[in-house]
């Protein structure tokens, strides 16, 4: 039988979703290790587990689906709560759902959603700075998101993948992207069929020269086209992103915050 979960954690601790050794073996620092342990206890056999979205360390996940092949017999909420109670606090099962065979958390999905949190003001955060990026420099939201929209579409973005990616090649279509003033905070969201490592990242770390004026609008539409990193903004700390979840066709019959 294959289930598919929706898992949510604060990346933190972690070095990233990653598996490092073998389930049930000593040391959960990776969210997969830390899941694949808790899910081959409840099953009292191994368990592995595929995921939408491999996030690195110190990135948080709202709703990161995964599957898992299974022949315990266990009813869906067994499975979630059992896991659940055998994770560590900072990671918690949200819901579990039978699904096809043919259903895979990473092939299936058609788009994969991520928010950058940037906390801009003089003053450094104290609450909830695990999940903010913080600076301190005035920042121009608008000016950010019209230089954004050059990234829209299907196109290389070798600009902003970084060395160590293992993608084939650097095409992505980027569905949408905005990036808007809350208050204090300014808020990138972004979405697309998939992103390469440090995709996301490094669009911030760019888009955040043009907002402190350090760069023109027209820049990043440069940064594209030259499909050179070098010249690129840096990468983005992880601690303001995080991974609100892919989506998937309706017809697996997955909760609605992750079917389109």
């Amino acid at each position: 039988m294959r289930y598919a979960l929706g898992v949510e954690y604060d990346g933190g601790d972690f070095l990233g979703w990653q598996r490092l050794s073998k389930p049930g073996e000593a040391g959960d620092e990776t969210v997969q290790q830390a899941l694949e342990t808790a899910l081959s206890s409840v099953a009292n056999a191994r368990v592995d587990t595929v995921c939408a979205g491999r996030t690195d360390a110190g990135v948080h996940a709202a709703c990161n689906v995964v599957h898992f092949d299974s022949d315990a017999k266990r009813e869906p909420r067994g499975w979630m709560l059992g896991a659940t109670s055998r994770l560590p606090h900072s990671v918690c099962i949200r819901w579990c759902v039978p699904v096809a065979d043919d259903f895979h958390a990473r092939f299936s999905a058609v788009a994969r959603r991520y928010r950058y949190r940037i906390l801009n003001r003089r003053v450094r955060p104290a609450l909830g700075r695990q999940y903010l990026t913080w600076e301190r420099l005035p920042l121009d939201a608008e000016a950010m998101h019209a230089a954004a929209q050059a990234l829209v579409g299907e196109h290389d973005f070798s600009a902003f993948r970084t060395v160590h990616c293992q993608a084939p090649h650097a095409r992505r279509d980027l569905q949408a992207i905005s990036v808007a003033r809350t208050g204090d905070e300014v808020i990138v969201e972004v979405r697309a069929n998939a992103f390469l490592h440090h995709m996301v990242r490094n669009i911030v770390g760019s888009l955040l020269m043009v907002g402190r004026g350090e760069q023109p609008g027209g820049w990043i539409a440069e940064l594209l086209a030259g499909r050179d990193r070098t010249v690129a903004g840096p990468t983005a700390p992880g601690t303001g992103l995080v991974f609100l979840g892919p989506l998937y066709p309706i017809r697996f019959g997955l909760p609605d915050e992750v079917s389109v």
